[in-house]
């Protein structure tokens, strides 16, 4: 990893929390990271932030690169690709995060041959905490895969899997932080019910959250025997886990893992269909 020259084509909060990730980590050298964007004030906010360089155009950065991170809004995917993509041949690993982009629709915008991996980032990689699924194309290898791991691996967890997995990733871990920000929303909404203070309920239902995911993931034991673990006979946990079975609580979430899943699923047709034009 330390010998590949990281460019970011798009410079928002995911390429960012890649940036700061790679240099916290020291998986890189700052002298090996690039980045542009139409916005010249994050650049100057990025580089002065990090030490790292601003290009001058993308067609310069991909120039450059030997990885390139398709950091950019998936509404305007088209139109950088269309703008650098004879620049990007075998020699390039291009890595996608445009949301809802299919592989096969990024390497119909490039030369034949092109190795692109697909990856699906969340928003906590901001805090170094994502979690991430990567998928590889066509022409992808293993030493690839490798690469693209180890870039996500410095803002979290990541796991390899198939394309036709994303979607899921999608559904799950991409749309969860938002199902999550609800829960601490609704539980600090409940402790001020019962007379905690706004901004204690707040920290303490987003520590509690935060804990029990360190838990799980430190101990890596089921979640219901974890949850055995809390839940005494005729205690108060089991008077509050009745309460949420008895509201639906875990069959909504499935749904809404499943909801928006298959929102992806539609989501990547159509942007197929556009790029495939």
């Amino acid at each position: 990893m330390d010998s590949q020259r990281i460019g970011m084509l798009g410079a928002g909060n995911m390429a960012g929390a890649l940036i700061r990730g790679l240099l916290a980590s020291q998986t890189i050298s700052a002298d090996r990271i690039r980045a542009s964007d139409v916005r010249g004030e994050r650049l100057t906010e990025l580089t002065r932030e990090h030490g790292i360089a601003a290009a001058a155009s993308n067609v310069e950065l991909c120039q450059w690169a030997t990885l390139l991170v398709l950091a950019v809004k998936p509404q305007v995917i088209d139109r950088v690709l269309d703008e650098v993509g004879f620049q990007l041949g075998p020699e390039t690993l291009v890595v996608s995060i445009a949301a809802g982009v299919p592989i096969h629709a990024i390497e119909a915008r490039l030369p034949k041959g092109a190795r692109v991996v697909r990856a699906m980032p969340n928003t906590a990689a901001i805090v170094l905490a994502g979690a991430t699924g990567v998928a590889p194309g066509a022409h992808a290898t293993q030493e690839d895969v490798a690469t693209a791991r180890a870039l996500f691996d410095a803002v979290g967890r990541t796991v390899v899997l198939d394309e036709s997995l994303i979607d899921a990733v999608t559904g799950l871990s991409g749309s969860g932080p938002a199902y999550i920000m609800l829960i601490i929303e609704a539980l600090a909404d409940g402790g001020v019910k019962v007379g905690l203070h706004r901004d204690t309920a707040l920290l303490l239902a987003a520590q509690t959250v935060y804990g029990s995911a360190k838990l799980q993931l430190e101990t890596g034991e089921h979640p219901g025997r974890l949850k055995d673990m809390v839940t005494s006979p005729g205690g108060t946990a089991i008077a509050g886990l009745h309460t949420l079975e008895s509201g639906g609580l875990r069959r909504t979430l499935i749904d809404a893992v499943d909801s928006a899943t298959r929102r992806a699923l539609e989501l990547g047709e159509a942007m197929a269909k556009k790029l495939e034009r």
